[in-house]
């Protein structure tokens, strides 16, 4: 398989246009890499159930209210399109609904989407960036909301699988998932109308670097959306885990909203707001038949569950807009 025959319709419609003509000449190359099986040894048994599934394409497709892809095949159709893509688990965002199948994801990604949502300028007809993307759910839900492009960003194949996956029944589709992280792109890229980061802040060295990034995707006057994990408390407030933060051993800085804030206006980044912050629930974070290992639950103090295991504040999610100038 030649991975980058997913990518043909993306490359095109790059190369195609000034803005995005630079970049598109150095992608093959980090597509290739993003997509060594070489580097990644799982890789080539996610290729083959990517190639297990059949080439149909779905007769109904809702990216508005969800991810969902049905049509009239044969129930021994669909019991084999649930075991191949059982063979990806696990699933981390959703859910989504395919062909019958409901793939209880471990994230109830769509009550995030229904909290960001209302405090967005319109999607409709912009090019847009989602940073972190994982498998791509909140890029289906972009592009119901009637983005014009839509690229995820996501250095894990397991993703980029899951993700082109469900695209194999949905036929060309202006969204597309690349293997590459946000170090990868072109500096000063400026090109994107609405760029997302959502759960990737915490895991970054340097938020400031982070910050500064992803206001170098955006064109001028374009939006960023950024949510993460926040603390309570007032400005200059931060979380510096020494060690693990809900057993994750990559979370660096959790600030308080205010210092967020203000962090973001340092960087330049224009008119900074907090749009919404939600304690996270044992609902929204789970372990499921989808994904089955650890999740929130084992995350958090056993007699405390207002705690981390570590003896931190409970995860509390945040969404913060700006602007870039």
């Amino acid at each position: 398989m030649n991975y980058l025959d997913l990518y043909a319709d993306l490359l095109a419609y790059l190369r195609d246009d000034a803005r995005f003509s630079e970049w598109a000449a150095t992608l093959p190359a980090q597509i290739h890499e993003g997509l060594s099986e070489t580097r990644f040894g799982d890789l080539p048994q996610w290729r083959d159930s990517y190639l297990k599934l059949p080439a149909i394409k779905a007769t109904v497709m809702d990216f508005k209210h969800g991810m969902t892809l049905d049509g009239p095949i044969e129930q021994t159709t669909r019991d084999a399109i649930e075991a191949t893509l059982r063979e990806l688990i696990p699933w981390r965002k959703g859910p989504y609904s395919v062909f019958g199948t409901h793939i209880n994801t471990e994230w109830r990604s769509d009550w995030k989407w229904d909290r960001v949502l209302p405090h967005l300028d319109s999607l409709a007809g912009r090019h847009i960036l989602d940073v972190g993307c994982g498998n791509g759910y909140h890029c289906w839900r972009m592009l119901g909301e009637g983005a014009r492009r839509v690229i995820g960003i996501d250095p894990s194949p397991r993703f980029v699988m899951q993700f082109y996956s469900l695209k194999k029944f949905t036929g060309p589709k202006p969204v597309d998932v690349l293997p590459i992280g946000i170090e990868q792109l072109p500096a000063n890229l400026g090109c994107f109308d609405t760029t997302f980061s959502m759960g990737v802040f915490y895991h970054r060295r340097s938020p400031m670097d982070h910050l500064r990034e992803l206001k170098d995707t955006l064109r001028p006057g374009g939006q960023l959306v950024l949510e993460t994990l926040v603390i309570e408390g007032g400005l200059g407030d931060v979380l510096v885990p020494e060690g693990r933060y809900a057993k994750m051993n990559n979370v660096w800085f959790l600030p308080s909203p205010d210092t967020l804030i203000s962090w973001m206006r340092k960087c330049g980044l224009k008119n900074p707001r907090l749009a919404e912050m939600n304690r996270t629930s044992l609902d929204e974070q789970r372990t499921t038949d989808w994904m089955l290992y650890h999740s929130l639950r084992e995350f958090l103090d056993p007699d405390d569950l207002s705690k981390t295991a570590e003896g931190h504040p409970a995860p509390i999610r945040a969404t913060f807009i700006a602007e870039a100038p």
